[in-house]
């Protein structure tokens, strides 16, 4: 029960600051760039983000505030509940391996980690950004490499981590059914490509490259 608590109060916090940082960053980018608009274009006639306009900054900083820590906050608040269903879900329905499938989600995001820092340091050192231009391509880089480096480490990581066999308790009615360790891996590996595709097609409709 004090486990569930942690947990349940963990996800609600990242929720908290999401929606704070969300809703701040907002608030005050709004402010600044109708201030800057108003004093800039309509009575100096400056051009917008003009750096002779000191309300630039301010809308500048709202800018970072709600799309940079904001992004971030969301996009942690996500990952936290995401996690904590995977935990409860993996202590309810398993017979036996329950530490083992509950834990599994938290071997999955230290592996992500470590995957995520040698891609970027792939991005930042092997081929890194030179001019505008490359900033489409660098991001494919790291969403291509981190995805094949995911697949193949949980595999590994799967097969080493998890029991031979689980016999997990079925979510309707009363039978059981045995989970294999391949079979983690493959719907860790579904939701990755998944991504993956949902990038690329998002990419393909909204870049102007195409």
């Amino acid at each position: 029960v004090v486990l569930t608590e942690v947990i349940t109060g963990y996800g609600l916090g990242g929720s908290c600051i999401a929606m704070f940082g969300r809703v701040g960053g907002g608030i005050y980018t709004k402010a600044a760039d109708v201030g800057a608009d108003l004093v800039g274009k309509v009575v100096h006639g400056i051009p917008e983000d003009d750096p002779r306009n000191p309300a630039t900054i301010a809308d500048n900083v709202g800018d970072n505030v709600g799309d940079v820590a904001g992004m971030g906050s969301d996009l942690f608040g996500s990952f936290a509940e995401a996690t904590c269903a995977a935990l409860v879900l993996g202590a309810s329905i398993g017979k036996d391996g329950d530490w083992d499938g509950m834990m599994f989600p938290l071997v999955v995001s230290a592996v992500g980690i470590v995957v995520c820092l040698l891609c970027s340091f792939l991005a930042t050192n092997i081929v890194p950004v030179k001019k505008e231009a490359d900033v489409e391509n660098a991001l494919k880089l790291q969403l291509i490499s981190t995805t094949i480096l995911m697949v193949i480490a949980i595999y590994f990581t799967a097969t080493s981590y998890l029991p031979e066999s689980t016999e997990m308790a079925s979510t309707v009615g009363s039978g059981t059914f045995v989970l294999l360790p391949v079979n983690a891996w493959l719907c860790v590996s579904l939701g990755a490509v998944g991504g993956l595709i949902i990038g690329l097609v998002t990419e393909y409709y909204t870049s102007h490259s195409y």
